[in-house]
C-alpha cells in the first residue's frame, strides 16, 4: 500500500496529459484517518464516474461495539453514516470547471426507508467502515486536470470523513438516536408476532405524503388515531409504551369514501415491511415482513405458474396448473401474482380494489344468474379468501364498492376524513340483509411449487452479459427487459440494481435443471444471510449502488424474466 504523498506526486506528474493516464492512479493509498481505494477509473471524462472506497479502520472510526453487534443496529448505523457523509459531500460538491463529470462526487442519498446497502458497510468484528461512492475525475477537454482532483482528494474528502465517519460529540446524538429507534422498531416487530398482529399503526403517525411522487410527509395532515376496539399497547426500550391500531390475523377490510384515506393507509402498510427514519411520520407503522401487494398487471409474462385455484376450464383447454403466457390479462396476471406470492412464502396479501381486475375479485348475483358458473372459468378471489385464510395467509383489502366482502371479513375499518373507525359490528348487521357470495363444491389446493427452470446459462445470456438498471421500472440484461414497475414494494432503484445481480447469480450458479424456483431462492437467501452483500459483487469486487432486496422481490423478478422457461 502506498501513502497519500505517492498519490499526490503521481497526480502532479500526469497533469495536462491525456485522460487515460488517470488509470495509473488505481490502487490503495493511506491517509491520516483512512485508506483511499481507487477501485475503477473512468477511461473518458464523459464516461461513467470512477469508483472509490474510503476505509476507516475501526480503532480510528471509534464507534461503540454495541452499535454494530446486532444486525438491525448495524444496518441503522450504516444508514445514518451514509446520510451524514452524503450531507457533508453535498456541502462541498461544487464540480470543477471542465468537461464531462468534472469533479462531481456522487454519494447515495437514501430515501425514507432504512435499507441494507453496499454503499456503507461496517465490519461487525473490528468496526472498520467501508464507504463506497463515485467521483468524476476532472478534465479540461480530454486532458487531465490534476489540480482539481487534488483539491477533491486531499482537501474536501478528508473534511467529509472527519465530520461524518469519525465518532465524535457532534454526531453521537444522531447515531445513538438512529440505533435506539432501530431497537424500538425491532421490539415492536417481535411483540407483533407474540400478539398475532400482522400490522401496527402507532397513534400520532403521519401517513399522508406531500404528493403521489414524493415520500416526504405532508405537513399539517391529520395524525392517525386508533379506533378504541383495535387499540393495543406495546412496550419499547427507548420510547416507552406506544399505543396504536393492531391489525390481527384474518381478513381486514378498509372502507370509506373516496379521498378519505383508505389507499393512504394501505400504502403506509405496504412500506411498513421496511423500517423508516425518524421524522418520516411512519417510524412505527409496521407490517409483517413477508407482506406482498397484489394487483392486476396486464401484459406481464407468466411461466409455469399454477393458477388453477382461480382459473380453470379455459375454452382452449389449456392446463392452468402449469400456465404460461407472454401477455397475461388483468385477471390472469392477478391470479398469477397471488399464486406466486403464496409460493414466495407471504403471510399477508395487501390489495387495493383500485388496481384490481374486477372480474377476478367478484361476480355479483345478477351476473351469476345471467352467465352460469360452468361458463365462467374464473373463480373470484372472494370465493377463495376464507380458504386462503385457513391456510394461514391473511388479507388486508381496500374496498370502496365490493360490499360482498363484508360477509367474509373479520374486521372492518372505515376511514372518514383520515380518521379510522372500527365498524365491524355495523357492517356485519347490514351484510345479513344481503346474500353472501358462495360457490359450492370448491376445494382448496395450495398452488404447486414444483416449478423448475431448465435452461443453461448460455441459453439465458449467451457469451456476454450486459446489464442496466432502469430506475424503479426494472432492469435489462442484454436485450431482455425485466419490468418491475408494478412490483410496488420496490422503493429504491438500488434494489433493482441488486435484483439484477441476484437474477444473474441465480441463473449462472444455481439453475441446474433440478432445483425448483423456491429452492433456488432459498439457496440465494441463505448465501445472502451468511456472506452478506458481497455475493452480489462481480468476482467479489465491492461496488456501490446495491440495496438488499426481500425474498419476495427476488421471486418477483425471476417470475418476470421472460427467458426463464419452466
Amino acid at each position: 500500500m502506498k501513502d497519500k504523498n505517492s498519490l499526490y506526486h503521481l497526480l502532479e506528474s500526469i497533469d495536462h496529459k491525456g485522460y487515460p493516464n488517470y488509470k495509473s492512479t488505481k490502487g490503495e493509498y493511506r491517509f491520516e484517518q483512512y485508506i483511499l481505494h481507487i477501485d475503477r477509473v473512468q477511461g473518458d471524462p464523459f464516461a461513467a464516474p470512477s469508483h472509490l472506497t474510503i476505509e476507516v479502520p475501526g480503532d480510528i472510526a471509534g464507534f461503540p461495539e454495541e452499535f454494530r453487534k446486532i444486525k438491525h443496529r448495524r444496518i441503522a448505523l450504516q444508514d445514518r453514516l451514509l446520510r451524514l457523509f452524503s450531507f457533508q459531500t453535498s456541502k462541498v460538491n461544487h464540480p470543477a470547471k471542465g468537461s464531462g463529470k468534472r469533479g462531481l462526487i456522487e454519494v447515495c442519498r437514501p430515501g425514507q426507508e432504512i435499507l441494507e446497502r453496499t454503499d456503507c458497510e461496517i465490519d461487525e468484528l473490528n468496526g472498520s467502515i467501508y464507504l463506497r461512492f463515485k467521483a468524476g475525475f476532472p478534465a479540461n477537454g480530454r486532458t487531465i486536470n490534476s489540480r482539481a482532483l487534488i483539491l477533491m482528494l486531499f482537501d474536501l474528502l478528508p473534511k467529509c470523513v472527519s465530520k461524518a465517519l469519525i465518532y465524535n460529540k457532534e454526531i453521537e446524538y444522531q447515531v445513538r438516536s438512529s440505533v435506539e429507534l432501530a431497537d424500538d422498531q425491532s421490539a415492536i416487530r417481535q411483540k407483533m408476532k407474540k400478539m398475532d398482529l400482522i400490522a401496527f399503526v402507532a397513534d400520532g403517525s403521519l401517513l399522508p405524503r406531500v404528493n403521489g411522487i414524493s415520500q416526504f410527509p405532508m405537513s399539517g395532515a391529520v395524525l392517525f388515531q386508533s379506533p378504541d376496539p383495535l387499540r393495543v399497547e406495546i412496550d419499547t426500550p427507548f420510547s416507552g409504551k406506544i399505543t396504536g391500531m393492531g391489525i390481527r390475523k384474518g381478513i381486514t377490510l378498509i372502507v370509506g369514501g373516496g379521498y378519505h384515506g383508505k389507499s393512504t393507509l394501505l400504502k403506509a402498510l405496504e412500506r411498513g415491511v421496511y423500517d423508516h427514519i425518524r421524522g418520516d411520520g411512519r417510524e412505527f407503522v409496521m407490517t409483517e415482513a413477508s407482506a406482498v401487494k397484489i394487483r392486476a398487471e396486464d401484459g406481464r409474462s407468466v411461466h409455469g405458474t399454477d393458477i388453477s385455484l382461480f382459473i380453470n376450464n379455459l375454452p382452449d383447454g389449456r392446463d392452468t396448473s402449469h400456465f404460461t403466457t407472454e401477455d397475461a390479462s388483468g385477471s390472469t396476471s392477478q391470479a398469477a401474482n397471488v399464486a406466486e406470492a403464496i409460493e414466495a412464502g407471504t403471510q399477508v396479501l395487501l390489495i387495493d380494489e383500485d388496481t384490481c381486475a374486477t372480474n377476478f375479485m367478484i361476480r355479483d348475483e345478477l351476473m351469476q344468474k345471467v352467465v352460469h358458473g360452468k361458463d365462467e372459468p374464473i373463480t373470484p378471489f372472494i370465493s377463495r379468501i376464507d380458504q386462503i385464510k385457513a391456510a394461514g395467509i391473511s388479507t388486508i383489502l381496500v374496498a370502496g364498492s365490493f360490499g360482498s366482502y363484508f360477509n367474509v371479513s373479520d374486521t372492518v375499518i372505515q376511514m372518514d376524513r383520515y380518521r379510522a373507525f372500527d365498524i365491524t359490528s355495523k357492517a356485519k348487521i347490514e351484510a345479513k340483509k344481503y346474500p353472501s357470495f358462495e360457490i359450492a363444491g370448491l376445494d382448496y389446493r395450495k398452488p404447486s411449487e414444483k416449478r423448475i427452470p431448465n435452461k443453461s446459462r448460455k441459453e439465458f445470456f449467451g457469451d456476454r452479459i450486459k446489464s442496466k438498471t432502469l430506475g424503479l421500472d426494472g432492469f435489462s440484461i442484454n436485450h431482455e427487459t425485466v419490468s418491475l414497475r408494478y412490483v410496488e414494494q420496490i422503493v429504491d432503484s438500488d434494489q433493482n440494481a441488486a435484483l439484477c445481480k441476484a437474477l444473474i447469480i441465480a441463473v449462472e450458479r444455481l439453475t441446474d435443471g433440478r432445483k425448483t424456483l423456491t429452492e433456488i431462492v432459498d439457496e440465494l437467501m441463505k448465501q445472502l444471510d451468511k456472506d452478506g452483500p458481497k455475493i452480489l459483487f462481480a468476482g467479489n469486487k465491492p461496488e456501490a449502488g446495491l440495496a438488499i432486496p426481500r425474498r419476495q422481490e427476488i421471486f418477483a423478478c425471476l417470475n418476470r424474466f421472460r427467458p426463464l422457461k419452466i
